[in-house]
């Protein structure tokens, strides 16, 4: 009579256990199959075929993802310190160089009335993963110069800040502050303000002001620029 009780306690136990403990009876789908979905739903949908091969690691994703794209500029400058004369604008920004946070930019700037011309190219190292919302990137580069009488070229270094508003270059705002032939008698400042918006997956309107400060002289520019991402 004890060893029938013993029994009936014990089995009792065991099945209070697992109606208190219904992952112990139950096992979680772990794969697309496990899914109710027909095969032609599973054909049609990148994202399940990618989940059936491996399950992603989608916050690793989300910081790593370039927040921000390449863009290639077209546009028009307005220079208010040089009799409000009209000119060009046009380069790239931000080509990637391999998976990490090294890019490089260049432009070319000049009025028609060939007073003011300007062209360079840089380097960019982000300092934090590519996929955030704020990042600091120092730069070095070479740029060439020319305001009116006086003209001047050299290594170009600096930081930039940038603010994404939307991912995937949808809207941001960046803030660059460079200088031009450092501790010589001919250095310039430069500092850029520079905000974006799409209005298409692949087109964007931006507009820029630089402000030039030399010992010579004090310039400035404005540009209303088209920009495509590839």
């Amino acid at each position: 009579m004890r060893g029938k009780l013993s029994i009936f306690c014990v089995g009792l136990g065991i099945s209070l256990l697992l109606a208190a403990s219904p992952a112990w009876s139950q096992t979680p789908s772990t794969s697309a199959q496990d899914l109710d979905l027909s095969p032609e739903i599973i054909k049609k949908s990148p994202v399940l075929q990618r989940w059936r091969r491996q399950v992603p690691n989608v916050l690793e994703e989300i910081q790593n993802e370039p927040s921000f794209r390449t863009k290639i500029r077209l546009g028009y400058s307005q220079f208010p310190s040089t009799g409000q004369a009209g000119g060009i604008n046009f380069g790239v920004e931000d080509v990637f160089i391999g998976q990490n946070g090294l890019t490089v930019s260049a432009d070319y700037q000049a009025a028609f009335n060939g007073e003011r011309e300007a062209y360079g190219a840089d380097l960019y190292y982000y300092l934090r993963p590519l996929g955030s919302y704020v990042n600091f990137a120092p730069l070095l580069g070479y740029r060439y110069l020319q305001s009116n009488d006086y003209s001047t070229n050299g290594v170009n270094l600096g930081v930039k800040v940038l603010l994404v508003l939307s991912r995937g270059g949808a809207a941001d705002i960046s803030l660059t502050q460079s200088w031009l032939s450092v501790g010589s008698e001919e250095e310039v400042g430069l500092t850029t303000l520079s905000a974006g918006y799409a209005f298409t997956p692949h087109m964007r309107f931006s507009t820029d002001i630089q402000l030039q400060n030399s010992r010579q002289d004090k310039d400035s520019r404005v540009g209303l620029v088209l920009e495509w991402m590839p």
